[in-house]
């Protein structure tokens, strides 16, 4: 499932954008300040980034400057600061997306919707190479016919996909693929890569030594 950070200090606001999310079928995590929301980041991957700008602790260009050193995740800029200036820092420091308070919820899930899509965690299908993955039809096939993978293989493939480029510890792996209560080894994420290496025959998963594994789009 999409997960999607939202960083807003009005906790009204917070519990507004949260449940429109949540009915539009997004897992939703909130921090109501900078430093609650940088440790939320740093803990586990998402999707996108919901950032306000005026919050206590660590203020929101501040954040966003850091998520960037490390992260190209879409972040949308959600605040009542309207000022042209602002909106340009906001954009020289790679946001994708600026909205000023108030707003439509409704347009609010429209954008981050379009922003999800743009990077690919919206996407449903993909293709490798020659290969071809419909993960909302638990499917792939290449030009000699369908490719036997899991459900399971095909839940962690797209959860890789969906966070291309960046390194997932194995401990993230097993959490968002298996669930925060699933007890396992590291023994089975490291034998669902070796399957689905051997049977797409596509060089797109590479092994980060000592912490897990990364998406990459091979050239």
């Amino acid at each position: 499932m999409t997960k999607i950070l939202v960083v807003e200090d009005d906790k009204n606001t917070s519990e507004v954008i949260s449940d429109f999310l949540e009915d539009a079928g997004y897992q939703v995590k909130t921090a109501l300040d900078g430093n609650r929301a940088l440790a939320a980041f740093e803990s586990q991957p998402f999707d996108l980034v919901l950032l306000d700008i005026m919050l206590p602790g660590i203020d929101g260009l501040t954040l966003l400057k850091t998520i960037r050193q490390t992260s190209d995740v879409p972040v949308l800029m959600l605040t009542a600061v309207e000022d042209e200036h602002t909106q340009v820092m906001s954009f020289d420091r790679l946001a994708d997306d600026y909205m000023t308070k108030p707003f439509s919820p409704i347009l609010l899930v429209k954008r981050i919707k379009a922003l999800l899509r743009r990077a690919g965690a919206d996407a449903d299908c993909m293709t490798l190479g020659d290969v071809t993955l419909d993960f909302e039809g638990y499917s792939a096939h290449n030009a000699k016919g369908p490719i036997d993978l899991s459900i399971k293989e095909l839940e962690l493939l797209k959860f890789l996909i969906d966070h291309r480029g960046r390194a997932l510890s194995r401990e993230q792996i097993l959490d968002g693929v298996w669930g925060i209560d699933y007890i396992s080894s590291d023994r089975k994420i490291d034998t669902h890569i070796k399957n689905i290496r051997k049977k797409l025959g596509v060089d797109c998963i590479v092994t980060v030594r000592g912490l897990g594994y990364k998406f990459e789009v091979p050239e």
